[in-house]
Formats: C-alpha cells, structure tokens, sequence
C-alpha cells in the first residue's frame, strides 16, 4: 500500500511539475504584453527606445536615430524563455533568436546569441 501511495505521490508531483512548465510559457507570452522602454543596453538598441509587444504576435520598435525619430515593424513569438523576432528594414527582413533572461511584471532583460544583453522597465 505504501509502495503505491509513493508512485502515486511521484506521479502527481511530476504531473504538477509538467503544468507549472506549460503556465511558465504562457505567462511569458502574456507578460512580455505591453509597452517596454530600454533602460540599458549592450547591444545596437539606443537606451530611451520604447518596444511594443501586442497581443497578436506584432512587435515595434521606435528609436530615435541620428536625431531622426524610427519606427520598425515585425512579428515576435515568444517559447518558453526563447524570444523570436523578424523585424521588416527598408527592404530587408531581419530575424534574431533571442532568449528572455528575465521577465517580470515591471523588467525584462532580453541577451541575444553574442551574450549581449538589453534591459527594459515596463512602461504600460
């Protein structure tokens, strides 16, 4: 008897363990919702850049450049800890596999495949 409690006990463990992992990836992709402000970067992306991730898989991303205000348009799709990004530029589409470091209500630290990591604070 108690031999079946304990593989009933691990299998529910388990089976938790394996929701927990399923809630994890859809919190990411609900919580990377929003309006996100870069805060510090290691990368490309100017600090002050406002990222807009929306409910539907769109992201943009406004940069101000050479003193000239930007607005780039693309796609994301967020797996796990696993950030994918195709960005549309001039005539070019970009793609970028991204890892999500950290995610919260309020920060996220995005590090692309380089090391390089971006830090933003949630702004809406």
């Amino acid at each position: 008897m108690k031999r079946l409690f304990g593989v009933a006990l691990v299998a529910v463990l388990f089976g938790l363990a394996g929701f927990a992992g399923a809630d994890d990836k859809d919190d990411n992709a609900k919580k990377i919702v929003g309006k996100w402000e870069v805060t510090k970067s290691g990368s490309d992306v100017p600090v002050g850049s406002i990222v807009t991730f929306s409910k539907d898989g769109k992201i943009n991303v406004a940069v101000k450049l050479d003193g000239k205000d930007e607005s780039i348009d693309g796609t994301y799709k967020v797996e796990k800890d696993k950030l994918t990004v195709k960005l549309k530029v001039a005539d070019q589409t970009i793609e970028e596999a991204l890892t999500l470091h950290k995610l919260t209500d309020k920060e996220l630290e995005i590090k692309d495949k380089d090391g390089k990591v971006v830090v933003l604070k949630k702004v809406k």
